[in-house]
Order: structure tokens, then sequence, then C-alpha cells
């Protein structure tokens, strides 16, 4: 077991890492490689201190070789959910493997996509967030899939080893995902729609989509969907001065905790939130 668990790699997240080992903390963080996709877009950051006009690219650049002298490794499996024990956390992975840690910091980011009506009330009823977790559920059935990134293409190839039939609806170009039973669709829907479980997809316009589940397939996960129990509002983490939640032991930094969606911002609650529970774990 160790100390805490940092769930996403973005500049909330490398700060809490380069802070907990500072104060010689146990940890691991979980996230991409890649660090941050929202940063690599970046054209300039313009108001980061003593970085002047960067790209994202450079910023990215700066902090990979950080990490590389800190030796500090980011482990590249998806989280699908965090449960709160009674002295301690359990965190699961999409591969089904498990970890454990005293404390959590949650830096997983917020997608820019807005949640569909009805997604979470059928959250466990048709509604998933992890092919490799449910994905043998819907063995010959009817799925849709959203997909906001191309980086989780390999995960529709999944699901669409399982269905019978997959309506994919990207959020994102130059899709390479294909398959025969893979169905495109170019139109975001408005609502989930069933009785106790997913039954159809509404769009504006059209002709109900009936369907048996549907998976959302995302770079980052809400703080409520990913941790149970959590308080939240207008999907952000509700925090502290301190960074910490309503869970003991669990803390939140970064664009999850709330506006503005800056870069300083973000390192600066990923330093506070490593501090706070250094602080907790005395």
């Amino acid at each position: 077991m160790v100390d805490c668990i940092i769930i996403g790699s973005g500049p909330a997240g490398i700060s809490a890492a380069l802070t907990l080992q500072a104060n010689r903390k146990s940890f691991l963080i979980f996230g991409s490689q890649d660090l941050s996709e929202k940063v690599e877009k970046a054209e300039k950051i313009h108001n980061y201190p003593g970085l002047a006009d960067v790209s994202g690219r450079e910023f990215l650049s700066a902090l990979k070789t950080q990490l590389e002298r800190a030796e500090i490794d980011i482990i590249e499996e998806k989280v699908a959910g965090v449960y709160a024990l009674k002295d301690k956390y359990t965190v699961m992975t999409q591969g089904n493997k498990t970890y454990e840690s005293k404390g959590v910091i949650l830096a997983c980011g917020v997608e820019s996509i807005k949640q569909v009506e009805g997604e979470e009330e059928f959250l466990g009823r048709g509604v998933s967030y992890c092919a490799t977790c449910d994905g043998f559920l819907y063995k010959d059935k009817t799925i849709a899939v959203i997909c906001t990134s191309k980086r989780l293409e390999h995960e529709i190839g999944y699901l669409a080893d399982f269905a019978q039939k997959v309506y994919l609806i990207p959020m994102y170009k130059d899709i390479e995902v294909q398959r025969d039973n893979i169905h495109m669709i170019r139109k975001m829907p408005k609502a989930i729609i069933g009785a106790r479980r997913v039954e159809k997809l509404h769009f504006a316009g059209e002709e109900d989509l009936a369907v048996d589940g549907v998976f959302m397939l995302r770079e980052s996960l809400s703080p409520a969907v990913l941790v149970g129990g959590l308080q939240t509002e207008n999907g952000h983490a509700v925090v502290a001065r301190d960074m910490s939640t309503n869970l003991k032991g669990c803390y939140a930094a970064g664009d999850c905790t709330g506006r503005p969606y800056q870069y300083a911002k973000a390192v600066g609650e990923g330093n506070i939130a490593a501090h706070a529970l250094s602080e907790f774990l005395k």
C-alpha cells in the first residue's frame, strides 16, 4: 500500500507528485505518457509565470524532462473507479487491476463535452464508462458508443467484438476504426431514455434509436462517477481551502474543482493538495 494515488497526469497531478516526492511520501500516478492532450493542443500559454508565450508542446516537454529527472513514472492505465473503505482507498483500473493507498488526489480534469440527459440516471443500468469492464455483458446485443478521443478507438474495437451492432457517435475527426457491425452517426443524442434500464437514444427531430446499452468513452470521468459518495456541484468536486473533499483522505486539484481552467491554478492546487495529504498522513 502506498501513501497516495494520484489520478491524472496534467499540471495538477504532476505538481502533486513532485510535492509528495519532496515530502518523502510514496505514491502512484495514473494517466498518460503524453501527460495531457489539452495542454498539447494549446497554441500559446500566455499567463504562466516564468514561461512567456510557450506552446503547449513546449510546456509538456519541460514537464516530461522534470519527471524524468525526478524518476517519476506515469502508470498508463485508465482508472475505472475509486472506492473509499474504512481506512484506505482501493483504485480499480479498466484492466481489472486493483491498487491500495492511504489517500487519493483527484486531478482528473474535465471533459469539454457535456453529459447527455439521463447519463447519470442510468449509470449501472445500461450506461457504462468502461469497455473492458462491461463489454462482455453486451454479447450479441445492440449498443451505442459515444467516443471523445481517437486514443480510445481500441476500446470501440473491443466492444465491436462482443456486440452484434454498434452505433458509433464520434466526437473527433479522422476515425480509423472500421468493422462491418459499426454504423456511424454524426449527431449527438439529446437524451438516454428507458424504464428500469436503457432502452433508447433520443435525437432531436428524428426517430428514437433502440439500444441495449450506451458506452461513454471519455478521456476523463466526472468526479462523481469516478468516486462514489463524493460531493459535487455542477460537475465539479466540492473542496475546502486545503483541497480536501467530503471524503476523509480524498483531495482534488485542477480543472475538476471548477473554474478558472488555468494551468497556474492547477499547479497551485496540486501543490496544496499534496501538502494537505502529507499532513493528513501524520
